[in-house]
């Protein structure tokens, strides 16, 4: 991907912004009091260091164990497209990667893949976001960046209602737990880059999305082909303005927010911090409500059960 496309979508991300800008139902509203135990939860908030935050955001919703069992692939997908340094918000921060990794383990995975397409040269994104390093001295497992078309098989999407097909990543096809990593990001087309957004980095053409499609609700047929088992949005640093790619405005917000239902886990971030310097709904977002209105998950974050903790 080019320099120049990414230019064109900032320009549509001005357009998403005029949609509207409703401020969003604050924390404080939702239902954390009535959860008694993680099957519950719908979503779980760990505020701290990212290591720390993410392992306490899994272990609320009942710990690796309850997502890996023992001999199982595993893959995650987080986001490490861009060569850039973790503190510029637009990768995963390489600690919350290696967190979830290590978890994968103590639980007993067998296989661990960190997979992603990216946007830029492979070597060049997997060194700079610091990714294969911070996970290079955990067994088995393996960081790519695949760039290749003979990485990826065309398989059917049985419910997409735009896109029926594309090629997909062997090993997320073999996998038996797929986890989406994303970073939280601004995408100039998309409004947002969350959980459902990433999964475009699973495949080969995605480009197609783009040009072919209407981009929200091919983005909800992909999540229904790569339902992913557990969300895990790194919100350490949220890139604000500007992104994908950036530089923009990056707030350090020392979050991590897990939910078992990719949707939920998108709205939850959405409403949680300021995008574009305002608020937003869930519901503004095109692809989280269309993923709603397909039965996907939950977007009403007020009506979510949620648990927060500091570490």
């Amino acid at each position: 991907m080019r320099r120049r496309e990414f230019l064109k979508w900032q320009m549509h991300g001005a357009l998403w912004l005029a949609a509207g800008s409703t401020v969003a139902a604050p924390l404080s509203a939702m239902a954390q009091d009535a959860v008694t135990s993680a099957d519950e939860l719908d979503v779980a908030i760990a505020k701290g260091a990212p290591a720390a935050a993410t392992r306490a955001a899994v272990e609320l919703l009942g710990g690796m164990q309850s997502v890996v069992k023992p001999g199982q692939k595993v893959a995650i997908k987080p986001n490490m497209s861009f060569p850039q340094a973790p503190d510029k918000g637009t990768t995963t921060h390489p600690e919350v990667v290696s967190a979830l990794v290590a978890m994968c383990r103590e639980a007993g995975a067998e296989e661990i893949f960190v997979l992603d397409h990216p946007l830029s040269r492979a070597e060049a994104c997997l060194e700079r976001s610091e990714i294969q390093a911070a996970c290079s001295a955990i067994p088995n497992t393996r960081v790519l960046g695949l760039e290749d078309s003979t990485f990826y098989v065309e398989a059917p999407i049985d419910q997409g209602e735009e896109m029926r097909d594309n090629a997909f990543m062997r090993e997320v096809l073999e996998a038996d737990v797929l986890i989406a990593a994303p970073v939280a990001k601004s995408h100039g087309s998309t409004g947002v880059s969350l959980s459902m957004k990433g999964m475009m980095g699973l495949i080969w053409d995605r480009g197609v999305m783009h040009y072919r499609y209407n981009l929200d609700q091919a983005i909800v047929d992909l999540n229904t082909k790569l339902a992913a088992d557990l969300a895990v949005v790194d919100a350490t640093r949220v890139l604000s303005t500007n992104g994908p790619y950036g530089p923009g405005l990056v707030l350090n917000e020392n979050t991590v927010i897990a939910s078992r239902n990719v949707v939920a886990a998108d709205a939850m971030t959405v409403s949680r911090f300021e995008w574009y310097g305002r608020r937003i709904r869930p519901d503004q977002v095109g692809h989280i409500r269309a993923a709603h209105d397909r039965g996907l998950g939950p977007m009403d974050v007020a009506s979510m059960k949620v648990r927060e903790v500091e570490v």
